[in-house]
């Protein structure tokens, strides 16, 4: 955003949902103190970075942004994730509900992004590469949890179905970047001596 001074392409609505996403699962960082800096501060890059992309989208690059685009009734996802959080959490405390619902929403926070980007027909080469990191960034989860298993013996059904549910909903993007990358480097020429 800051190198092309636009958002124009980017879902203020998905911003959002990952914004709350990642204040719901890692407000513990206020009563559960850990040895992990690495895992502290990763928490608080996660919640600022976010925060900071909200904020440049509502202040300083406003008029990019069309709302007109950006239709997706989000309620929908609100309500689904908050219904799921609180019917499957691993224990009823407050922690565990708000951990489950951002598991449950980060599955569809992209739903908006991709509901524009089918609305417009076209997206800019960083909104593409973003989406492309989103989908890699989940995809990674599925040898983690490989790993887990086989490791700790351990499995959680929460993360592995959201975790479904996502690659599911980007299988479909995965599959238009890399028809348009293929197709992209076709158009290129083939002399790029000098």
């Amino acid at each position: 955003m800051k190198s092309s001074s636009s958002c124009s392409g980017l879902s203020f609505k998905s911003q959002a949902l990952y914004f709350l996403v990642y204040v719901t699962r890692y407000l513990d960082i206020f009563w559960t103190f850990t040895l992990s800096a690495y895992n502290t501060i990763f928490k608080i890059l996660f919640i600022a970075s976010s925060a900071y992309t909200i904020y440049l989208m509502i202040n300083d690059y406003k008029p990019t942004q069309d709302p007109n685009l950006d239709t997706f009734k989000v309620q929908y996802l609100l309500g689904a994730s908050a219904v799921l959080g609180i019917v499957f959490p691993y224990a009823y405390t407050v922690p565990e509900i708000l951990w489950a619902f951002s598991i449950w929403l980060e599955s569809v926070a992209i739903l908006p992004q991709l509901f524009m980007l089918q609305r417009t027909g076209e997206a800019e080469t960083i909104t593409t590469h973003y989406l492309f990191a989103l989908g890699l960034y989940r995809a990674l989860y599925i040898p983690n949890w490989i790993y887990r298993y086989f490791a700790e013996g351990r499995t959680d059904p929460i993360a592995i179905v959201a975790g479904v549910i996502q690659t599911i909903l980007y299988s479909d993007f995965f599959w238009i970047y890399y028809n348009k990358s293929v197709f992209s480097l076709r158009q290129m020429p083939r002399d790029l001596t000098c």
